[in-house]
């Protein structure tokens, strides 16, 4: 006997990555059966009608079982509990009397950590030879009429006429030809599988040879074979016997090619077990109730051992296809279909702004076509700039035990690390999840310190004079470091642990730790690596510390640990309404690191919000226990906080009126009196008419993740003023002047409680942040404590960007469809700048993208530049679209109705004025909180109301 062994198309990644694409497309097979089946919800890919189905049949191995059969849980006499489902093959769950092939589905019970599923049908070969092919077909022959016609003209052009007749042939034979009883059938495997150390096998179930004949197939019953069988189980047991094929040669038994029979002739049948179906003990009315419980199980030929294992190229992408059909039909990922008009149309269109564009800047076209011009980038950045870096298992591996039901808890209510937002793949996005890429990495380790950091932060990025946001308040630079703390956080080994060593310019010493030496280096905390490299990666990728979703982790902890310890009852823990704190006197929240009053005043106003949330919710809802109270108002909060983002703080800081209308589009769809725009979106998007919370979950072809890109173009920390007044909410008066390093760490909490929330506001409010632009880095920020560490912030924004591979300002411009810089003077019309660009660089494709990104001119009205608007348009939505509790759970009865409408009728300055209410008169009438607000003058500069002139 020969020895077998699998071949791989290309490499064991090369095809996980072609199965996750014929997952996508067996999930749109799915999709076109549902609509042409007419059936109330997706079903089975195939296989979707249950013909009869046992829950306690029996599979006894042979006393007499041959030596070389005897493997894991097959022994002589051993006998183990099955599941049976017979099924017809078809999608659509047409009658019994339609011409169709049959199936059955096995799965062996062990024990409680050891279950194998066998899958068959009864025709000995497949019509496909690969993975490829078996989709492929399935895609092409599902549908109405004119897409079948033109899946077969596509299946053509691909695999050539002879294949598709092959095929064709194979399946109409195996169809038509009509089936009295499932009980009669025999079943073959579609594939090998290993058996025990050395044996690779097919399999096939075979009627007792003793068993009873049937009537002929009835041609009016579309239930006659589940009747069929369930007379035949009243008179006596059902029994089939499992037989084996082995192995002989790769021409006639091969491993890869399922197209190919194994003949008896070739390879002998061996009986190995007997299967034995009995009537249940309540009566055949219970083994319908049981063909319920049976039809939500996904069988899947890799719930198996080591042992046992499929092998082939069709059955090593069943595992994950057969999951994402699963997942599919128990609504756990969702795939929505993309109308034709939209396909074509916006092909065209994206094509004509192509052409528009090197001509016209897309902020310089008239709304309409702006808008149309955005939701095109989006498109193109979605197909090429979403780049998955989780290692996953190739080739695919068994699993003892199925995958477990999604715990209902999880179902209504964001977990604290992130888990099982997609209930598919619960791993996605939670804590410790790998940063992914928009850009492909650029790993260039000589080039670490070329140009030397220090010089080019000190030169290119240290505040001189304070440049200030006009458009904004400092709130919008507080708001958001409060989100990136909610979205991202690289985790830090401690200093004198494989340390980044910067070195420095001749004659400068740095003091790295507090109490530490000067060195003529510079030493800075290295990153937690997120993995071991893989096949000889370099060093580049970072699980995240934080949940990745827009969760409220930063108010709420980032586990159940930590969001505990915040909590009393249902409530946030407050000392007479602020953050209580710990023994070093930092206010304890979910995440209080680079803590400061700006962060300080958020959390407390967001912690006070949940608790006001808390007691409405428990006033409406009286039977609610404390988690289900608490868990509501984290959801609202959650969701509260994403459109306060979405809908004000975006359109304040990127100020121009398409930003405004397409925002506010991305959460509520398009204007109601807008036809014109709503037109242009349904015939190019149609997806987006409605606003993205009533829309299904799309992750876009790669799982969530924000990335190192999104964290590149988030280090705005030229919004931070190192200096601050601090003024009376009610007269205006000065209260105190303050310095950054007076209001961070611990010495925020002294300053809340001395100026109040109220007073905190309103300086703030009507005070601007700094301009995101070169020479504006806080000084404050250039000899940081932090964790016993100094750092020059400036250098580390410089040093990350370069270690994490983010490619460098001009590939990383280009990379998103931006034209390539050919000088200096394309960059920036500032003449000293270009002097020193041209000093430190040489060469335009060597400027560091922190500095590229600050030197760029921004569109007017926007606060930082279009390069880096270009990662905002697609994570913005990305961070939206993918979270299943602001898409298709984004619904009252997770919500509450009560939650919704909170949602919907509130924004950043009505949160502010539920707990400061006499803020009223300041803030802005018309436009964001984040905007500048009004004012009061000291009543020392007011003329005497009485007698004076107004």
């Amino acid at each position: 006997m020969s020895t077998w062994r699998e071949e791989y198309q290309g490499s064991a990644e090369a095809e996980r990555l072609t199965f996750e694409r014929l997952a996508q497309d067996m999930m749109d097979v799915q999709v076109k059966a549902k609509k042409h089946g007419k059936a109330p919800a997706i079903q089975r890919a195939f296989h979707s009608k249950a013909v009869f189905s046992a829950i306690d049949a029996k599979l006894t191995f042979v006393d007499d079982l041959p030596e070389e059969f005897r493997a894991g849980f097959a022994q002589p006499g051993a006998s183990y509990t099955t599941i049976v489902r017979f099924s017809n093959a078809n999608g659509y769950g047409q009658p019994d009397y339609k011409p169709d092939m049959r199936g059955v589905a096995l799965r062996v019970k062990v024990s409680d950590d050891e279950f194998h599923d066998l899958l068959a049908t009864n025709f000995p070969v497949s019509h496909a030879r690969n993975a490829e092919q078996f989709v492929a077909f399935a895609k092409a022959t599902s549908g109405g009429i004119f897409s079948k016609l033109a899946g077969l003209v596509q299946l053509v052009v691909k695999f050539g006429p002879s294949e598709v007749i092959r095929m064709l042939r194979n399946v109409t034979t195996a169809r038509k030809r009509k089936v009295s009883s499932v009980a009669l059938e025999s079943y073959w495997s579609r594939g090998a599988i290993r058996w025990g150390d050395t044996l690779a096998v097919r399999f096939i179930l075979c009627p007792a040879a003793d068993a009873p004949s049937a009537p002929e197939p009835s041609d009016k019953d579309p239930g006659y074979l589940s009747n069929e069988f369930a007379r035949r189980l009243d008179r006596d047991d059902v029994r089939f016997e499992l037989c084996l094929q082995p192995y002989v040669d790769v021409a006639s038994t091969p491993i890869e090619d399922t197209a190919v029979e194994w003949l008896e002739s070739v390879s002998r049948p061996i009986k190995v077990a007997d299967l034995t179906i009995s009537k249940p003990n309540s009566g055949i009315a219970e083994a319908f109730t049981n063909a319920r419980v049976i039809d939500e199980l996904s069988f899947n030929p890799w719930n198996t051992t080591d042992e046992f294992r499929p092998l082939g190229n069709l059955n090593r992408a069943r595992k994950s296809v057969y999951d994402a059909s699963s997942a599919h039909r128990h609504v756990y990922r969702w795939r929505t279909e993309t109308p034709l008009r939209n396909r074509v149309l916006g092909a065209i269109a994206r094509q004509g702004f192509l052409v528009i564009n090197r001509y016209i800047e897309w902020h310089k076209l008239s709304l309409r076509l702006s808008l149309l011009n955005l939701d095109a980038f989006r498109y193109v950045l979605r197909e090429k700039n979403l780049i998955d870096t989780e290692v996953y298992e190739a080739p695919p591996t068994a699993r003892p035990v199925p995958p477990s039901s999604v715990d209902e808890t999880v179902r209504q209510a964001r977990t604290y690390d992130g888990t099982f937002n997609d209930l598919s793949q619960p791993k996605m996005g939670s804590i410790g999840s790998a940063f992914g890429r928009n850009l492909k990495p650029v790993f260039e380790p000589d080039q670490f310190d070329n140009p030397n950091p220090v010089e080019v932060a000190r030169e290119l990025l240290h505040r001189d004079t304070f440049i200030p946001a006009r458009s904004l308040n400092i709130l919008a630079a507080a708001w958001i470091q409060f989100q990136v703390h909610d979205w991202v956080n690289h985790a830090r080994n401690p200093l004198g642990k494989d340390d980044v060593i910067v070195p420095l310019p001749k004659g400068m010493t740095w003091q790295s730790s507090v109490g530490g030496p000067r060195e003529d280096v510079m030493r800075i905390a290295s990153n937690v690596a997120g993995r071991d490299p893989v096949d000889g990666q370099p060093p580049i990728y970072f699980g995240n510390a934080a949940s990745q979703w827009w969760d409220g982790s930063e108010v709420y902890g980032p586990d159940s640990k930590s969001a505990n310890l915040l909590r009393e009852g249902p409530k946030l823990r407050l000392v007479d309404g602020h953050l209580p704190v710990d023994m070093r006197g930092m206010e304890v929240t979910g995440f209080n690191e680079s803590w400061w009053l700006g962060l300080s005043a958020l959390h407390t106003l967001f912690a006070r919000e949940h608790n006001l949330l808390c007691d409405e919710l428990r006033s409406r809802y009286r039977n609610w226990d404390d988690e289900r109270v608490y868990h509501t108002a984290r959801l609202i909060v959650s969701a509260l906080i994403a459109k306060i983002h979405t809908v004000e703080w975006t359109p304040a800081i990127l100020a121009t009126k398409a930003i405004d209308v397409g925002l506010s589009s991305n959460w509520n769809g398009p204007p109601a009196n807008d036809w014109l725009t709503k037109l242009g979106i349904w015939l190019l998007d149609a997806h987006a008419l409605t606003g993205i919370p009533k829309t299904l979950p799309d992750h876009h072809g790669a799982p969530y993740c924000l990335t190192e890109d999104f964290v590149t173009v988030y280090r705005l920390h030229p919004l931070l003023p190192d200096d601050y007044c601090f003024y009376n909410h009610a007269n205006g008066s000065k209260i105190a002047d303050k310095g950054f390093l007076d209001i961070q760490a611990a010495a925020a909490d002294d300053a809340m409680r001395a100026f109040g929330l109220r007073n905190t506001l309103y300086s703030f409010g009507i005070a601007h942040p700094g301009a995101i632009t070169l020479h504006n880095y806080p000084r404050s920020l250039l000899a940081l404590e932090r964790d016993n560490e100094i750092i020059d912030l400036s250098v580390v924004d410089l040093v990350r960007t370069r270690r994490r591979g983010v490619p460098r300002y001009n590939d990383f411009r280009t990379g998103l469809h931006r034209p390539r810089l050919r000088s200096f003077e394309e960059l920036t019309t500032n003449p000293a700048d270009i002097e020193l660009l041209k000093k430190f660089y040489g060469s335009i494709d060597r400027v560091d993208t922190v500095v590229g990104l600050f030197a760029e001119p921004a569109p007017t009205g926007f606060g930082f530049s279009d390069t880096a608007f270009r990662i905002f348009i697609l994570m913005a939505s990305r961070r939206l679209q993918s979270d299943r509790f602001l898409t298709v759970d984004f619904r009252p009865e997770v919500y509450s109705s009560f939650g919704i409408d909170w949602i919907a009728n509130n924004n950043m300055t009505s949160v502010i004025l539920r707990h400061c209410p006499e803020l009223a008169s300041v803030l802005p009438r018309t436009g964001s909180a984040f905007a500048p607000w009004r004012p009061i003058l000291p009543n020392s500069t007011m003329p005497s109301m009485t007698g004076a002139t107004p």
